[in-house]
């Protein structure tokens, strides 16, 4: 399963939050009522959790753990209150009956909520991040560039090695009642059941509508990403289904963390019913026309799977570019740049062609109020 690792600064703010299984990050509304791209990030950081992954806490150099997403009623993850994934203000005392959390005012910036049980333990001894990190270095990627957001995800490696040193160094508190108690869990849960209904649900349409063009493209290339998250998560669509999904995903050698180049959607398959991965997804988006220099920036990302994740086997890769509109250059030399060759090591050798790299337009209905997609090109 993946994982999710919350930051907290304040020790006081862990424990509640452990205590109570449940965590909401900060989402401060903007002041022009209109949410900005790393409000639609967050989104959609949430949209792709499931039940079943997992769930730290990093509180100054140290990672608290093992917790796991569950469903309480609907999904794991939830609006605090409904019209939160709105950015308009809401008056505390009309809405407070209406919330999850609503201890104060402040609760009114928790626009998004997700709820969790401890699995094994909240261990009481946190792990440095320099043990963490020299702890199977090669496996740890995304840990290496938490910088400047409150939460990240972790794919399945980097959480199994997360898990595997916190268990290491807690092994002796594995069969003792020393762990950060969750006395609240029953009672913030019980909650939960009572009050939410379908439309504390979280999707993308409204906060698309809000951005939306009226010729169906979308302002922000971050609200683009949030809705194919919500779609892929939650539909089968042109994109299929995928086992693993993330977003800004680290896609280049590591340098500081501003410049690193970062893929916007990628994701993972497995063998069914094995965990084996079949194939790795990557989306790079446009919000107006596409030309051939993102064409050509995709295929770097390809490139980068194809060595770090696939190691040589391109086959394994399906990548799409997502926009409004495609220049009639990119369309004309598709098929040049759009290719890969390479031997697979078999005896004899075998010499392979690569070029699954489909192109599709995006256009937001404002009478479904969903996003369409509708293919341009394809391998064939």
């Amino acid at each position: 399963m993946a994982g999710y690792v919350f930051n907290l600064t304040d020790k006081n703010s862990l424990y509640k939050c452990i205590n109570e299984g449940m965590y909401s990050t900060i989402i401060n509304l903007p002041k022009n009522e209109i949410w900005r791209t790393q409000h639609e990030a967050t989104f959609g950081d949430y949209i792709t959790m499931k039940e079943g992954d997992k769930v730290f806490f990093f509180h100054k150099r140290k990672v608290y753990g093992i917790g796991e997403l569950i469903a309480i009623k609907y999904d794991c993850k939830l609006l605090n209150f409904p019209g939160a994934d709105l950015p308009f203000e809401q008056d505390f005392k009309d809405i407070e009956d209406s919330m999850i959390m609503n201890e104060s005012e402040d609760n009114l910036r928790s626009r998004v909520i997700c709820t969790f049980k401890a699995q094994p333990k909240f261990f009481k001894h946190g792990i440095d991040m320099d043990e963490i990190l020299t702890y199977k270095p090669d496996t740890f990627k995304m840990l290496r560039a938490f910088w400047k957001v409150t939460f990240i995800k972790l794919d399945d490696v980097e959480t199994k090695s997360l898990s595997d040193i916190i268990l290491k160094n807690n092994e002796a508190q594995l069969d003792l009642n020393d762990q950060i108690p969750m006395d609240a869990f029953t009672d913030t849960h019980e909650k939960i059941k009572n009050t939410v209904t379908k439309d504390y649900l979280l999707h993308s349409n409204k906060i698309l509508q809000l951005y939306a063009n009226p010729n169906g493209s979308l302002r922000h290339e971050m609200a683009i990403e949030l809705g194919i998250l919500d779609l892929i998560t939650n539909n089968n669509s042109v994109f299929g289904k995928w086992d693993y999904l993330s977003h800004q995903v680290i896609a280049s050698p590591f340098k500081p963390i501003d410049y690193m180049d970062k893929m916007d959607i990628y994701g993972y398959r497995y063998i069914h019913n094995f965990d084996t991965i079949s194939k790795y997804l990557i989306i790079e988006i446009k919000k107006d026309t596409a030309n051939t220099n993102d064409l050509n920036q995709l295929m770097k990302y390809v490139d980068w799977v194809n060595q770090e994740e696939s190691f040589g086997d391109y086959n394994m890769i399906e990548a799409f570019l997502v926009a409004y509109d495609f220049t009639d250059n990119l369309i004309e030399n598709y098929k040049n740049i759009a290719q890969r060759h390479y031997t697979k090591s078999r005896r004899p050798p075998i010499s392979m062609e690569w070029s699954n790299i489909r192109l599709i337009t995006y256009k937001f209905n404002h009478d479904s109020k969903q996003l369409e997609f509708f293919e341009v090109l394809s391998e064939e």
